[in-house]
């Protein structure tokens, strides 16, 4: 059980861990609980009436357990697949079913919370916790912060994988904050192992990629000043381009680079 605050390469963890245990004799098979966001129109609203996405029960917690506990058992389930632009889980043929040497890899932010994964044994689930811990200073008084880190790999994320602008990144980044702290910091004691995922040079593999979005928010959008923050805080970094990312790089899940699929 794989769990951090956004952005903080879980996924890329899940697979990167995964490797190493295939390579150790094992069967591991990389679940994303993204994947079982309930249908949009029955996420919860915050209290301005947003989707709030971080809420544990913008899960379908049921389906997720009835899909490990089937697992479990031994029992054939047809993965799901969230679709992020139709708000909807589809369907195609990602079936599973495991055997004795299988490992059920599960990465998500609630991934901690015991609530998430009720009807699993508890004496079989092991918690990873993962942050990006950055440990940079831009001169003797100004440090890179963890969350501007993390803000500048989410918005790399959303553009590739996602669709999302800067602009939609920035918006929700308040309420992705205020979710952190209610629903994953609290539970960041009861893992098992901790891991920092912060690369020294990935903020300079990030600018090229983030700079446009940046710039493509104009002076009329209330976002106008973070982005022309973040751009002063880039400005502090040489870019590098993505080819120079090593493949086994937890950076490369923010580049144009493509994942292994790890079943």
């Amino acid at each position: 059980m794989i769990a951090g605050p956004s952005s903080s390469g879980k996924t890329t963890f899940s697979h990167r861990l995964s490797i190493q245990l295939r390579a150790s004799g094992f069967k591991p098979h990389a679940i994303g609980v993204d994947n079982y966001f309930v249908e949009r129109e029955q996420t919860p609203v915050d209290e301005n009436g947003n989707y709030n996405f971080e809420d544990i029960h913008a899960i379908d917690i049921k389906l997720f357990n009835d899909h490990m506990t089937s697992l479990l058992k031994g029992e054939r389930v047809e993965l799901p697949e969230f679709n992020f632009v139709t708000g909807r889980k589809e369907y195609n043929g990602d079936y599973l079913q495991l055997g004795d040497e299988d490992i059920l890899v599960i990465e998500g932010i609630h991934c901690l919370n015991d609530e998430l994964s009720y009807s699993l044994p508890v004496e079989s689930k092991f918690k990873i916790y993962i942050s990006a811990l950055t440990q940079l200073n831009v001169d003797e008084h100004n440090r890179v912060a963890t969350t501007d880190g993390r803000l500048i790999r989410r918005m790399a994320r959303d553009y590739r994988t996602r669709g999302a602008s800067a602009k939609k990144t920035l918006s929700m980044w308040e309420s992705v904050r205020k979710g952190e702290e209610k629903n994953i910091f609290p539970y960041q004691e009861v893992a098992d192992a901790m891991f920092n995922s912060a690369m020294a040079y990935e903020l300079c593999i990030l600018k090229p990629i983030v700079e446009p979005l940046l710039f493509s928010i104009t002076e009329d959008d209330p976002e106008y000043q973070e982005a022309k923050r973040l751009l002063k805080f880039l400005a502090y970094f040489l870019p590098c381009p993505a080819d120079n990312v090593p493949i086994n790089s937890i950076t490369v899940s923010y580049t144009h680079l493509t994942l292994p699929t790890i079943r």
